[in-house]
C-alpha cells in the first residue's frame, strides 16, 4: 500500500497541496501494482495518475501515448519540474534517441513516452526489458477500440507488449462508453479483470452553447469578438473552410492562423509551436488539430460546424481551459450539416451494427444541439450520470422558447411521405406553403391533400422545424435517393397522434449569436498585477525556450495575483509551485509581487482619505493570515481591495450582514475575525 511519500511527491514535485477529485484512489492503485482503468474528464488530472507512481516506484514506467506533440508537451512539463522525462519519437534526430536510449539502459530515465506505432520495432521490446520497465501506461485509451473515433490500429500491439514485460498496465481516457469500456479490457488487460475508476465527465467550468446556423462566419466572428485577446480554437467542417475563416479572423484585427492535414508537416509544427507559445492566439482547424493539444489556458472553442459524433464534440470542447479557469463554448449547426453527416455513415461501408451504432451517437449529439432542457444533464446523461447540476449552459442562462409542435410535424411528415420519400427540405417547404412551383407542377404535387396546408407559417420557421426534426430522428436523408428525406421509425407514433412532440421557436429572423462577454476571471483590482506576472512569466519562458504554460499556468498566476505572497514560503503555498519551480522561478515572481506592493493601491488610498486606512490594513492581514483556513491547509480563499473596502465603508455587524457583502464561503472563513476587529475599532 503506498505511504505518504506519494503525498510528499505530489507537492514537492508537483506543487500541489491535494488531490483533484478521485485523483489518489487511482495513484494508489497504481502504485500498489494493480491492473487500472481510469475514465476521467479532461482537464481531470488523468497524466497525474500515472506521472506521480512512477516517481514513487522503482523501475521506469513506459507511456504509450498518440501524438509526438502529446508526449513533447508533457516530457517538457515534467523535465520543467526536474523529472527524468523522454519521448523516443520519429520527431527527434537519430542522435537524440540514441542518446534516450542509452539513458534509459542505464536506468536514468523514470518516465519514457514512446508512439503506438514504434511497439512493431524489434528493438523497442529488448530495450524496454533494459530499462527496467515497472508499468505501462496508455493515454488515450479509447484509441484501441475499433468502433471509436480516433482508432488507432498500432494500440492493439499494447496487450501483447503488457504480456511478454509481465508489468501491470493502467488505461486511461476521457471518453468511453460502456461498449468501448469493455472493448479495452479485453484488447488491453489479458484476461485480468483491472479496478475501474470512473469519476465522472463533469467540467462545471465549461459554459455550453449550440446555436443553429444564420451567417456562421458573422456568428464566430461575433463570438470571437466578445473574447478578442483570449486563446481559441474555432474547429471546422473543411480545410477550405479553416483558411477563410482564419482570414476573416485576421481582417477583423485578430491574431489567427489555419491548421489541416492537408498542410506540410513542418508548417503544421510551426502552428502547435506558436499556439503553445503565444497569448490571445486564434487557430481554425480540422480535428486533425486534435488530441495533441495540451495548452491549459485556452479560454474558448468554437465549433463552425457540427462535430460527427457526441464523442468528437466531448474531446473537442474538452481542451478549453484545463487549468480549471473559466471557459466557454459555441457549437454551431444546420440542416446540411445534418445532411452531410448522416452522408457519412450511410456512405461509409462498415457493417450494418456498426451504421446503426454511428447513427445512435450522431442522434445524441443532435439531441443536445436541439434541446430544450439543460445542454449539461442532457450531454453527461449520455454517458449515464444523471445528479447533475448545471447553471452554466444557455439554456439555463436562458430558457429557450417552445411550442408544442404536433400538429406542424404532422403535416410535414404527411408531406414528406405523399410525395414519395424523395425530395429535400426546400421542396417539402415548398409544397406545405403551396407554392405552385414549375418542379412542384411538373410533379402534380399541387394536387396533394398537404399542399399549401401549412401557409400560416413562415419558410424560415418550416425550416427551423424541418430542421429540428431531422435533429430527433424523425427523417433522414437517403442517399440511395439523392439525399430525399425519408421517414424513421420514431416518425410514426407522431404521424398517428399517439405521441406529442415540444420544438423550440426560433425568431422569424434566425437565431441571434451568441455574444455573451468572456466571464471576468479576476477582480479589477488584481488585473495589473495578474498582467506583470504574465509578462514576467513570458519573459521566463523565452528565455528557457518553452511555451509559457510550462513556467507556470495562469491559473498558478491568478492566486498570486489575488493573494500576493511576500516570501518564498508563501510562495509554496502557490498552485503548481513545487521545489523545483520555486528554485527556478519563485524569485523572479516575488519581485514582481513585492515591487507592486510598494505602490498603494488605489482602493487603500480612498479608504486613506476616509481616515480608515488602518482598519484597512486590519482587515487585509487577517484575510492573509487565514487565507488558508485556522490549521493552514484548506484551500486558498481571499478578499478583493473591493471586497475589504466595502466592510470598512459599512461596518457590518452581523455575519448575516458581512455574508450579503463577501459572500458565504467567505464570511465562514473570515467572519469571525473580521467582526472582531470591527469591535476594536468602533
Amino acid at each position: 500500500m503506498a505511504g505518504s511519500s506519494h503525498l510528499e511527491t505530489l507537492k514537492s514535485t508537483f506543487g500541489y497541496d491535494a488531490f483533484r477529485d478521485g485523483q489518489e484512489d487511482v495513484v494508489r492503485a497504481m502504485i500498489d501494482g494493480d491492473p487500472v482503468l481510469a475514465i476521467m474528464p479532461t482537464g481531470g488530472g488523468k497524466s497525474l495518475c500515472f506521472q506521480l507512481p512512477a516517481l514513487v516506484g522503482e523501475g521506469m514506467t513506459v507511456v504509450i501515448s498518440p501524438l509526438i506533440a502529446l508526449m513533447r508537451d508533457q516530457v517538457r512539463q515534467l523535465r520543467a519540474l526536474g523529472v527524468a522525462a523522454a519521448a523516443l519519437t520519429s520527431a527527434n534526430t537519430p542522435e537524440e534517441n540514441e542518446e534516450i536510449s542509452q539513458r534509459t539502459r542505464n536506468g536514468e530515465i523514470k518516465l519514457l513516452y514512446i508512439a503506438p506505432e514504434r511497439l512493431g520495432a524489434v528493438l523497442t521490446l529488448s530495450l524496454l526489458r533494459e530499462g527496467n520497465t515497472r508499468r505501462i501506461a496508455v493515454d488515450e485509451a479509447h484509441c484501441v477500440s475499433q468502433w471509436g473515433h480516433d482508432f488507432r490500429p498500432d494500440y492493439l500491439r499494447i496487450g501483447e507488449l503488457q504480456h511478454r514485460l509481465g508489468v501491470p498496465i493502467g488505461a486511461f481516457t476521457a471518453t468511453a462508453d460502456p461498449e468501448t469500456q469493455e472493448e479495452i479490457v479485453a484488447r488491453l488487460f489479458n484476461g485480468q479483470v483491472p479496478r475501474r475508476f470512473l469519476h465522472g465527465f463533469d467540467r462545471p467550468n465549461i459554459h455550453l452553447a449550440f446555436a443553429p446556423k444564420h451567417k456562421p462566419r458573422d456568428q464566430i466572428l461575433s463570438f470571437a469578438a466578445a473574447r478578442k485577446g483570449l486563446s481559441g480554437i474555432v474547429y471546422c467542417g473543411t480545410r477550405a473552410k479553416t483558411e477563410t475563416l482564419s482570414k476573416a479572423l485576421l481582417d477583423a484585427g485578430h491574431t489567427a492562423c489555419f491548421y489541416h492535414g492537408g498542410m506540410e508537416a513542418q508548417t503544421r509544427k510551426s502552428v502547435e509551436e506558436r499556439f503553445a507559445h503565444e497569448d490571445g492566439l486564434i487557430v481554425t482547424a480540422t480535428v486533425a488539430f486534435g488530441m495533441g493539444v495540451d495548452k491549459p489556458d485556452i479560454r474558448w472553442v468554437a465549433h463552425a460546424d457540427l462535430p460527427k459524433s457526441i464523442e468528437s464534440y466531448y474531446q473537442e470542447i474538452g481542451r478549453a481551459s484545463r487549468d480549471g479557469a473559466p471557459a466557454e463554448t459555441l457549437t454551431l449547426f444546420g440542416a446540411d450539416d445534418i445532411r452531410l453527416r448522416r452522408t457519412q455513415i450511410d456512405e461509409s461501408g462498415a457493417p450494418d451494427a456498426r451504421r446503426d451504432a454511428d447513427h445512435g451517437r450522431l442522434n445524441a449529439l443532435l439531441g443536445l444541439a436541439e434541446s430544450v432542457t439543460c445542454r449539461r444533464q442532457n450531454l453527461l446523461g449520455y454517458f449515464g450520470e444523471t445528479q447533475i447540476s448545471c447553471g452554466n449552459c444557455d439554456l439555463c442562462d436562458r430558457p429557450p422558447n417552445t411550442f408544442l409542435a404536433t400538429v406542424e410535424v404532422q403535416k410535414a411528415l404527411s408531406a414528406i411521405y405523399r410525395s414519395g420519400e424523395y425530395f429535400g427540405v426546400g421542396h417539402i417547404i415548398d409544397i406545405l406553403r403551396g407554392v405552385s412551383s414549375a418542379k412542384i407542377k411538373e410533379r402534380g404535387h399541387d394536387a396533394l391533400p398537404t399542399f399549401g396546408v401549412g401557409k400560416s407559417v413562415g419558410k424560415t420557421q418550416w425550416e427551423n422545424i424541418l430542421r429540428q426534426m431531422m435533429g430527433h430522428d424523425l427523417v433522414r436523408p437517403d442517399p440511395t435517393r439523392f439525399g430525399g428525406l425519408r421517414l424513421t421509425d420514431a416518425a410514426i407514433p407522431i404521424l398517428k397522434g399517439e405521441q406529442p412532440i415540444t420544438l423550440r421557436r426560433y425568431e422569424a429572423k434566425g437565431p441571434s449569436p451568441v455574444t455573451q462577454q468572456a466571464r471576468t476571471i479576476l477582480s479589477e483590482e488584481d488585473e495589473p498585477l495578474f498582467a506583470a506576472l504574465k509578462a514576467e512569466r513570458k519573459k521566463l519562458a523565452h528565455a528557457a525556450n518553452v511555451p509559457a504554460y510550462i513556467i507556470l499556468n495562469d491559473k498558478g498566476l491568478m492566486e498570486m495575483a489575488e493573494r500576493r505572497p511576500q516570501t518564498l514560503d508563501d510562495m509554496l503555498s502557490i498552485s503548481g509551485i513545487g521545489a523545483k519551480k520555486l528554485e527556478s522561478y519563485g524569485q523572479a515572481f516575488l519581485s514582481v509581487i513585492t515591487g507592486h506592493s510598494t505602490h498603494t493601491h488605489p482602493t487603500r488610498r480612498k479608504v486613506a482619505v476616509m481616515g480608515k486606512g488602518d482598519l484597512f490594513d486590519a482587515l487585509m492581514t487577517a484575510q492573509t493570515d487565514l487565507a488558508r483556513g485556522e490549521a493552514g491547509i484548506d484551500k486558498p480563499l481571499s478578499c478583493s481591495n473591493s471586497h475589504i473596502a466595502a466592510i470598512v465603508r459599512t461596518r457590518p455587524q452581523t455575519l448575516a450582514q458581512l455574508e450579503k457583502l463577501i459572500g458565504a464561503k467567505r464570511s465562514d472563513r473570515f467572519g469571525a475575525r473580521f467582526l472582531e476587529i470591527l469591535g476594536e475599532a468602533s
